[in-house]
């Protein structure tokens, strides 16, 4: 069967390692057709659109996209592709495992976290009040006319919105991937003893959701607590479930805990359509120098291979993954003992170490 996935280069690092990711798939024997699509800041410069709408019908058609790394300008320009996807697609489940790998540096063993993050609403939904504007003076003055409290007048103002069908389906997936993971319990992270209509919805729409599904265990932890019980005990966690800034904080935080962003995947499903991309950025400064450890979007190919019923090729690939770290022999500056060993490989030969364990 001949899968048609949409491949998005990215930018900075980007081309380097979707071409890693490629040949690494490719060398499964799954049949794949390969629509590449260009997208980010080059794209932006060359057609005025970091996303051309091509990019988006591409996706539609092939149901199925895996992405690498594009630059988001920081504090002006565009706005993240990234959230642009997630939202034009409706892919409301962002998944990022937290598995730690034997030979990868990190305090901690045996970590196998699995964070799914509310991808469409909280402050993301991109509603915000610029500084010295009309509309700001407006919402300013609204606030303190309707619930007798002031803001300052020289704020910037972000809305952070909650909804209870939003919530209610992230959590329900958090739940049905439990399920299908063969995982425990499901944590629901919040906010809600102090932001009682936005988190405070969160929680009691988590806790009726889970009314509806008692084979699998549920608790909630406020987020800050959360982030200590990351550190402190880890193993006592299985499934997180989170709005969406929390979400993208403690995936990092996860990410911290097994090793760092090199090794950290990433999918962003919905019920038509599903990105899997790097949970680590564009690292321009590196660009063209074959130098990026490949080993986030060649574990996020393996979610996008489950993704697709393609288990065999997953677990060979992964598999072939764990044993190039384990060896610790072909892999990238970042993942040696120290960062200036001499016996570093670049991106391309990580890679091609990789597809060499696929046939051992």
């Amino acid at each position: 069967m001949t899968h048609n996935v949409t491949l998005i280069t990215g930018d900075g690092c980007g081309p380097e390692l979707s071409e890693a990711m490629r040949r690494c798939v490719d060398a499964t024997g799954v049949d794949i057709a390969w629509d590449e699509q260009s997208a980010g800041l080059d794209v932006y410069e060359a057609e005025g659109d970091p996303l051309p709408p091509r990019v988006i019908e591409s996706i539609q058609k092939n149901k199925v996209a895996i992405k690498a790394p594009i630059t988001t300008p920081v504090g002006s320009g565009f706005r993240s592709v990234n959230v642009r996807l997630r939202k034009m697609l409706d892919l409301y489940a962002c998944v990022r495992p937290c598995v730690t790998y034997k030979g990868v540096r990190s305090n901690f063993k045996d970590i196998d976290i699995a964070i799914i993050r509310e991808n469409t609403e909280g402050l993301y939904i991109g509603i915000e009040f610029k500084e010295g504007t009309e509309e700001q003076s407006q919402l300013l003055d609204f606030v303190r006319k309707h619930k007798d409290a002031s803001i300052k007048i020289d704020s910037g103002v972000s809305l952070k919105c909650i909804s209870r069908r939003a919530t209610e389906r992230i959590v329900q997936y958090a739940f049905d991937y439990a399920r299908t993971h063969g995982r425990k319990k499901v944590t629901s992270v919040h906010k809600a003893n102090i932001l009682k209509y936005s988190d405070g919805l969160w929680l009691e729409a988590s806790r009726e959701v889970a009314a509806r599904n008692t084979d699998i265990e549920f608790e909630d932890r406020i987020v800050d607590n959360m982030c200590m019980q990351m550190v402190q005990k880890p193993e006592l966690y299985d499934v997180l479930v989170m709005p969406n800034l929390f979400g993208d904080i403690l995936s990092d935080l996860g990410a911290g805990l097994v090793g760092g962003l090199g090794v950290a995947p990433g999918g962003n499903i919905g019920d038509d359509c599903a990105v899997f991309e790097a949970t680590h950025g564009s690292a321009p400064k590196y660009t063209g120098m074959n130098k990026v450890n490949p080993t986030a979007l060649i574990l996020s190919a393996v979610m996008m291979l489950e993704h697709m019923g393609e288990d065999r090729a997953a677990h060979r690939l992964r598999r072939a993954v764990a044993h190039v770290i384990a060896e610790g022999k072909d892999v990238t500056y970042d993942m040696k003992p120290h960062r200036e060993d001499p016996t570093a490989v670049g991106t391309s030969q990580m890679a091609d170490a990789i597809i060499a364990a696929l046939s051992d």
